[in-house]
């Protein structure tokens, strides 16, 4: 197949720290390409995966000229390429595909994060033809279905080859880990005080947002409790830190306080082999089968009672049920499978 891949230009892809959507993106690139297919991706600048990439915008900037500018810039490219491409796969704004709605053109809008429907309405109301949504957990796909269209679940996904098993870590004296953006709907100051209720280590990594009211959270209520014994901050991780903290962790922590998509630092950290405890909430629930590869709460007391109960989680489910669920190998599967069915369908005269 000709596939085009297209994603906003903000961070690169692969990213080097935060950016989970980009990995995602760059390890369906690398694996299409590995069965035989024409990839092209536009990205930002800096990308480099084994996918033709066509680069425009700028990394890093993201304001409603800029959004206006790449949307301009990839439809005249649309325009330019007509026929060039088989199928269009779009993990960035909707308004992307806007050149391209009405074209014969299977288009396939993957989402990572809640959805409007009325997004959806307006792609209706545009005259879109074959155009398929897709939601990286049932609960992101429920809050764009009101809005209409055709939807399917494709979970994030992670290279098991990049993440090494580790069997032997002891639940019992191995610290906990927090691992994600330090914004307060991720909960690291949840994570703080489950730790020095437990009177167990926590290694704290991932970025500071830039965001003002953010940088303010962290600097008021995280970092005045990092005292470098019991609780420790080793800043943004790359893969090979990452890989290390995770698979040394007896777990990892997600008191989130928002409905979040379906992190992919969850299948990474199934891939170590360390369960996952995180409190009900978004698509969460749904990467964790509850009392075998981790524990899904409701409270603080009830994560605090969790962490107790870790030596009840065989580490080897863990691994197992995310290579099954979660690997590359996997959502390539799924997504390889729905490509050839939209394409088939327009080859059958079906919108």
């Amino acid at each position: 197949m000709r596939v085009l891949l297209v994603m906003d230009p903000f961070i690169a892809v692969p990213p080097r720290h935060y950016g989970g959507i980009e990995r995602v993106i760059a390890d369906l690139a690398d694996a299409l390409v590995d069965r035989g297919h024409q990839v092209t991706l536009w990205s930002g600048p800096g990308s480099g995966t084994k996918a033709t990439l066509e680069a425009f915008g700028e990394q890093g900037e993201w304001t409603r000229w800029s959004n206006i500018r790449n949307t301009l810039t990839l439809g005249a490219r649309f325009i330019r390429d007509e026929g060039r491409f088989e199928i269009v796969h779009n993990f960035g704004r909707l308004a992307y595909l806007a050149p391209v709605l009405r074209w014969n053109l299977p288009k396939v809008q993957t989402y990572m994060r809640t959805v409007n429907p009325e997004n959806m309405r307006k792609a209706a109301r545009l005259g879109a033809r074959r155009l398929h949504y897709t939601a990286v957990s049932a609960a992101i796909r429920d809050t764009g279905t009101p809005g209409g269209g055709d939807w399917s679940v494709v979970y994030n996904c992670a290279d098991p080859a990049r993440y090494t098993f580790q069997r032997d870590t002891d639940s019992t004296t191995a610290p906990l880990v927090f691992l994600g953006r330090l914004d307060r709907c991720k909960g690291p100051h949840t994570a703080i005080a489950i730790a020095k209720r437990l009177n167990r280590r926590l290694i704290i990594a991932g970025n500071v947002s830039p965001v003002a009211e953010e940088q303010r959270f962290f600097a008021e209520e995280v970092a005045p409790r990092i005292d470098g014994s019991l609780v420790t901050y080793v800043g943004p991780v790359d893969d090979a830190q990452k890989n290390a903290l995770l698979g040394g962790a007896a777990a990892m922590l997600m008191p989130i306080d928002w409905e979040e998509p379906f992190p992919v630092v969850l299948p990474e950290s199934l891939l170590c082999g360390t369960p996952v405890i995180s409190f009900r909430r978004g698509g969460v629930p749904e990467g964790i089968d509850h009392g075998r590869t981790g524990f899904v709460v409701d409270t603080v007391e009830q994560m605090a009672d969790a962490v107790r109960c870790l030596p009840r989680i065989d580490r080897t489910a863990c691994r197992a049920d995310a290579e099954r669920r979660f690997s590359g190998r996997a959502v390539t599967d799924a997504y390889e499978t729905l490509y050839h069915r939209l394409i088939d369908a327009g080859r059958n005269g079906h919108d």
